[in-house]
């Protein structure tokens, strides 16, 4: 060990002591894993869930560090969302390439309640505890708006929070420090000084009027939740700079590091004599591991990059929002009551939460469809001499849907492959951890489309809750169909039968029998126009998602209405859809201040994977 790495192991070398979740703990040790490195790596890995933190035991086996006592840092911070967030987001962006990166953009919008401290990996539970105490006493009296006041000077840009709102909050830290150094036997030290939200520091001088004209664009009273979030860092690595790695690196000799794309290095200017120009030297987050590296596989990140988060606590200004929980983990469990604030009544916490949400629609392309991977003749693959399906492929369904006219119906209307279902059960997943408000669904009649929109909202929690409703307008364009005739799909009467929760009182934009084969484009766009426009009006007063399931075209002849944009060319058109991916998602928000609809990133992140073909087993048999 380093020396600095010696003394901290000096400070924190008591013995193991205090409770752990057995629940996340048992399974690891019986794996075999000794419980002070169980406990490292649940804490290091925010303690999500077991699987986690033994992926992480088995990445960081050659780590020489995992059995040093050494905890992690842990700060509490309160962190913007909604409109407010997505307008400072845009200013950061549009500072770091207008005026160069400056020291705020190290780290997210946050305004720091209590600084870095640290807490033994068996106590982290209780830091969960203090946080839900403090909250839950805080969350009646937390003010429903938080007036910032920008301040400037040379070397600093920011908001200032005063005023009584300030107090609330300033109490709030110190209940959480009062509570964790009770609870989990840390020295937690809640700030006191002036709350602030930084925009920017340590810039130069001449960018200053840049940056506050920048700044005069974000208007404190965008919609926001705040949300308190308990975020840790690797106390070792705080004065490293962190490098992303950007390319793999296998290595040419035993001094150097394996580099897999996504990693973090974290390196110490202090410590790179040894290295060779275009070398540095480093340790990786994802295995523990110091070594060599070529730099210019790499790039820059920011220092929170590295961070986790382990629990978040939302002060919901509306009972339906009170149990929300974020993607990474909350405080909050699902159905657990929460009182509503006292000092408002129902009618003005309606219209404040039709402030902070807004009604959006969520576009999503469908999973992977069966005929993409097997190819036109894929019934024939799994049809038996007598007409029954088989499954010659893992990636190949269980099993199909009944329908009147037998399996031949499925030639045009292809269902979802096991990927395709995958693939739309890890959306559902993603979307469920965002924290988004579903509020209906819409689907193309297509199968593949109305089994994604089962399989996303099984993972919702929400298949029995919401009917899907099958609206015809959004099919694909039937000039990309083959035959001269429309394909047959299932009736509302068969998908229900086959046990899928779809709406039988929704009357459609365009019913079946209303498409056309071979239709010209701009039929296309007018049936996608005017049954968006159906959509979005269903249910004027919700303010949520709307999630609408359709193909690749849809993304675009889907949107383009709502966002008021002209139509595309239509080469451009075919283009443009040929390279959207399952479950690709564009999303849209409503702006009812300037009276339209805008494009902003999807709740989720995007899903990416390689191709895998198929293997004949009897290739290996010798003499073939």
């Amino acid at each position: 060990m380093a020396a600095g790495e010696t003394q901290i192991y000096a400070k924190v070398s008591n013995k193991l002591k205090g409770r752990s979740t057995t629940s996340l703990l048992d399974p690891l040790l019986s794996m075999g894993f000794p419980a002070h490195t169980a406990l490292k790596a649940l804490a290091a890995t925010g303690r999500k869930t077991a699987a986690e933190a033994s992926d992480w035991l088995h990445c960081h086996c050659n780590d020489p560090s995992l059995d040093d006592p050494i905890p992690q840092e842990y700060a509490l911070f309160l962190c913007p969302t909604g409109p407010l967030l997505d307008k400072l987001q845009e200013f950061w962006r549009e500072s770091r390439r207008q005026c160069a990166k400056n020291r705020a953009h190290e780290v997210f919008p946050h305004i720091t309640l209590c600084d870095f401290f640290t807490c033994e990996d068996q106590k982290v539970e209780c830091l969960y505890e203090a946080l839900k105490r403090a909250g839950d006493r805080t969350l009646g009296a937390f003010p429903s708006a938080v007036p910032l006041v920008l301040h400037s000077s040379v070397s600093y840009l920011g908001f200032f929070v005063n005023d009584s709102p300030a107090d609330i909050i300033q109490e709030f830290a110190v209940m959480f420090a009062t509570e964790a150094s009770i609870l989990a036997d840390c020295t937690v030290k809640p700030c006191t000084k002036q709350l602030h939200l930084t925009l920017a520091h340590k810039f130069y001088p001449h960018h200053q009027r840049t940056l506050e004209q920048l700044a005069r664009a974000i208007h404190p009273g965008h919609g926001c939740q705040w949300t308190a979030a308990l975020y840790s860092r690797d106390m070792r690595f705080v004065h490293y700079q962190t490098l992303k790695v950007r390319f793999q690196y296998k290595p040419q000799n035993m001094d150097e590091l394996t580099l897999s794309p996504g990693d973090y290095i974290f390196v110490d200017p202090t410590q790179q004599e040894e290295a060779s120009e275009g070398w540095v030297i480093g340790i990786s987050q994802q295995t523990g591991c110091r070594g060599f590296l070529p730099e210019n596989y790499t790039e820059r990140a920011s220092e929170c990059d590295t961070w986790v988060k382990h629990r978040t606590y939302t002060f919901s200004v509306a009972p339906d929002l009170s149990s929300r929980k974020d993607g990474e983990a909350s405080s909050r469990r699902n159905g657990d009551p929460q009182p509503p604030p006292m000092s408002q009544n129902i009618s003005s916490l309606q219209s404040l939460q039709a402030t902070i949400m807004r009604k959006s629609v969520l576009v999503v392309r469908h999973g992977e469809r069966v005929d993409q991977i097997f190819g036109k003749s894929w019934l024939q693959q799994c049809s038996t001499s007598d007409g029954k399906y088989y499954r010659p492929d893992l990636n190949f369904p269980r099993s199909l849907p009944r329908r009147s006219r037998g399996i031949k119906d499925f030639e045009n209307d292809p269902p979802l492959s096991s990927c395709g279902i995958f693939q739309s059960r890890m959306a559902g997943e993603a979307l469920l951890g965002s924290g988004i408000r579903i509020i209906s669904v819409f689907t193309s009649p297509a199968l593949r489309c109305v089994q994604t929109a089962k399989h996303i909202l099984e993972e919702l929690k929400l298949e029995k809750k919401i009917k899907i409703r099958v609206e015809p307008g959004i099919f694909e364009w039937t000039k990309w169909e083959t035959g001269k005739t429309t394909p047959t799909l299932m009736t509302l009467e068969e998908l229900r039968e086959a046990d899928f929760n779809v709406s039988m009182d929704y009357r459609p934009a365009f019913p079946l029998p209303s498409l056309l084969p071979a239709e010209r484009y701009e039929d296309y766009l007018h049936r996608c126009a005017v049954s968006m426009e159906q959509i979005v009006s269903t249910r004027p007063q919700d303010v949520g998602v709307i999630l609408v399931v359709g193909h690749g075209s849809a993304l675009d002849s889907c949107t383009r209405p709502l966002l008021g944009l002209p139509p595309r060319d239509c080469t451009d058109f075919t283009q443009l859809v040929r390279k959207i991916p399952s479950l690709g998602m564009c999303f849209c928000e409503e702006n009812k201040e300037e009276g339209k609809w805008e494009l902003v990133n999807p709740p989720v992140k995007t899903l990416t994977h390689g191709s895998n073909s198929a293997f004949n087993w009897s290739n290996w048999i010798p003499g073939n």
